[in-house]
Parts: C-alpha cells; structure tokens; sequence
C-alpha cells in the first residue's frame, strides 16, 4: 500500500501563497472549537441541565453529521472548490451559533443545534481536504500546518479558562466563541483560490461505495469508531468531570493546555520519521489504541481535579498519532477525485456514529454510575480496538498485502 503518486498537483494555488494565511486559518478554527467543545457542557450545566440531557445535546452533532459530511464532501468533490465551501459553512456556524446561545427553550436549543451542526461538524474534514490540496505537488507537509490547529486549540484553551473563570460561562463562552470563528471566516476570505485542472472529470454520485469497496479501509473506519467512542466521551464531560471534583474552570482551560500542549511537537514528528507504509500504520494504530487504554484507565482512578490535567498530556500523542494516521491512510486509500469523500468518512467514523454514541451511553452512565465506570468502560473499547488492529494487521501481512508488490496493486487500482 503506498500513496498514489503524481506528477502534477491536482490543484494548484494561485499567488500570493497561501501558506501563511493556511496557518492562521487553523489557529483560530481549532481555538474556536476549543472553546466551543471545552467549555459549552459547563453552559449549559450552568443553565440547569443533567449530564444525560448534556450527553444527549451534545449527540445532536454526531448524529447530524451523519448527514452533514456526506453532503458536503460529496459537493465538494463534485465542484472541487473547497475554500469557497468552508466560507459558506463557517458563515452558517457564525449566525447559528448565535441562535444556539440565545434561545430560551429546550426545545429550540435542540433545533439550534441541529441546524448549527450541519454547517459546522464537516468543517475539519473539508478543511484537511482544502489543506491537502494547497500543499498537493509541492515538499510541504501536513503535519506542518495541522500543529497550528493544535497550538490554537492549546493557547485559546488555557486563555478561554482564564477569561471564563472570572467572566462566567455565559457570556464568555459566546463572546470567545463568535470571534474566533469571526477570525477564521476572515482568513477563509484572504486565502487564494485553488485553480480546478483542466482535464478533470465531474465526480460521479456513488462515492461512498467506491470507497468503502476498500474492505481494509472499511475495517479500519470500523476498528475507529470502537476507539473513538471514549475519546468522545471524554471530549463531552471531562470539563464536568473536573468541576464535579471541585475544580475550577481556570482548570479546565489548564487541562485543555495541557491535552494539546506538545501536540505540535508530535505533528513535527511524525512529519520527520512517519512512514507512509501500510505494516507500519497498523503497528502505530496498535500501539495508539493500547495508550488510548492506559489513558482511560488512569481516569477512571483519579480522586484529584489537577490529575486530570497530568493525564490530559496523553492527548498529545494518542489524538495525534491516530489523527496523523487516519488522515495519511485515508489519502492513500482513496482515490484523489474522492478525496473529500474519503475523509467525510474518516470524520464520520472518528466523531460521527461514536459522538452519538458516546454522548447518550456516556452521559447515561455519568448519570446513574458516575464518571469512573464511563472511563473503565472506554478501557474496555479501546483494548478491543487494539487487539482488532492487531488482528487486521497480522491478516494483512498473512495475505501479502504489506509486501510493496501489492502495495503497487492498490496505489494503481485507486488511481483509476
């Protein structure tokens, strides 16, 4: 299995180079949603809401999404305009948002909600695809710019606790939230356009089945949701499981810090000595979902707010590492005209079926058993989904497709 290769990008940037303005972009979407994922379960705790109605809330997202990413990586495949397709959706996140922070209901929240998350929850994977493109036929790497998303996400993190401890949550949290994503939306704007080649053909509804053919990718998206369901469960209530232990939410933003505080360095990393060779993605896939467990066990010990915030820093190398991954495997696998729909997928089995998941049986189980037994059990998915790694990548190396032979097959079947 290797990445298809090309002489010529797919798609090209026109001057001026839009290298910077890409860096800037994903500082202040990442702090945006840091913001946003970190400190909007403790809003609407203040507001009067149970951990199951949080969960449940918060599960909107996932389960739009389930729709949301479809459409919008299928169009943009088919109009192969990315950064036209981001300022559209962070516009609609700009003016939702709104209305998901003033509503007086429940009943309209939910309906907030629902239509907020349909322009928001594609925005990473559309904005991985409009990355790929820029740097596409040039020596620049991925993980290059996607560390800024990281030390965004980790400074507005830490500067969002401080200002919300002394603000409150409401109305720091909406206040933090729509500058950000104002930012974001005026670098969007800034960013060059990317020329669409000449000689390419209009993508063809059925993408989703051509890439799914691909039963080592599709076992890879099943094997992620598994992992990926206590990850989700911890991005909804680790901040409430913080102030259920007594601690503030200058802490949070601490323990926000400190999740993504050396992400970037791991980015930089594995840009340097990442591999991009099948057997050893399934050994780095093993070895992420087993610290994933160590992880989750350790969380499920802690008597201590501030432990919290010491366990956090195996965010850096567990999201990053399986991130990392997925996103390169992801580009190997699919072909370049269903690139967009290649990472919807990615994104839908890393946060969409499992967010739902995790934000109902989470916040179910935070309810009625409490915040350890929700840990313990993502112990238990993520040694599952390590020893079903295991078990792919030895049958994959029993039917020779780790031999560069067949990694040659693949790379030409996907270019067809």
């Amino acid at each position: 299995m290797s990445q298809p290769q090309s002489n010529q990008p797919q798609n090209q940037p026109s001057s001026p180079s839009p290298f910077l303005p890409l860096k800037a972009f994903n500082f202040f979407l990442y702090g945006a949603i840091a913001v946003f994922a970190s400190f909007f379960p403790l809003y609407l705790q203040d507001g009067g809401m149970s951990k199951l109605e949080i969960g449940t809330l918060m599960a909107i997202g996932p389960f739009v999404s389930l729709i949301a990413n479809p459409f919008w990586g299928y169009l943009g495949d088919r109009l192969e305009n990315t950064r036209r397709m981001l300022i559209l959706m962070l516009a609609g996140t700009l003016v939702l948002s709104q209305f998901v922070f003033h509503v007086q209901s429940y009943a309209m929240i939910y309906l907030a909600m629902i239509a907020f998350y349909f322009f928001q929850s594609p925005v990473f994977a559309q904005s991985n695809t409009m990355i790929l493109g820029y740097i596409d036929g040039t020596n620049r790497k991925f993980g290059g710019f996607r560390l800024w998303g990281s030390l965004g996400w980790a400074l507005t993190a830490a500067a969002a606790g401080f200002v919300i401890d002394r603000a409150g949550t409401s109305p720091g949290v909406p206040w933090l939230f729509t500058g950000l994503i104002g930012a974001t939306l005026l670098v969007a704007v800034v960013l060059p356009s990317l020329r669409r080649p000449a000689a390419t053909s209009i993508v063809a509804p059925g993408g989703f089945g051509k890439v799914l053919a691909n039963p080592t990718f599709a076992s890879f998206l099943l094997l992620g949701v598994l992992v990926s369901i206590p990850n989700a469960m911890n991005g909804t209530f680790m901040t409430l499981y913080i102030t259920d232990l007594g601690g503030s939410r200058q802490m949070v933003g601490w323990a926000v810090f400190s999740a993504s505080a050396v992400e970037a360095l791991f980015f930089l990393l594995f840009d340097r000595f990442f591999r991009k060779k099948l057997g050893f993605m399934m050994v780095c896939l093993t070895v992420v979902s087993a610290l994933f467990a160590v992880r989750w066990y350790l969380m499920s010990t802690v008597t201590d707010p501030m432990h919290i915030v010491y366990i956090q820093m195996l965010h850096s190398v567990t999201y990053a590492g399986y991130f990392y991954v997925g996103t390169l495997m992801t580009s190997m696998f699919v072909p370049t005209a269903y690139r967009g729909t290649g990472q919807a997928l990615f994104t839908l089995s890393w946060s969409g079926v499992s967010g739902i998941v995790a934000g109902i049986l989470g916040g179910w189980m935070f309810d009625n058993f409490g915040a350890p037994m929700m840990y313990q059990s993502g112990t238990v998915l993520s040694v599952i989904g390590a020893v079903g790694f295991t078990a792919m990548g030895y049958t994959l190396y029993r039917s020779g497709q780790l031999t560069p032979a067949a990694a040659s097959n693949v790379s030409a079947g996907s270019k067809r």
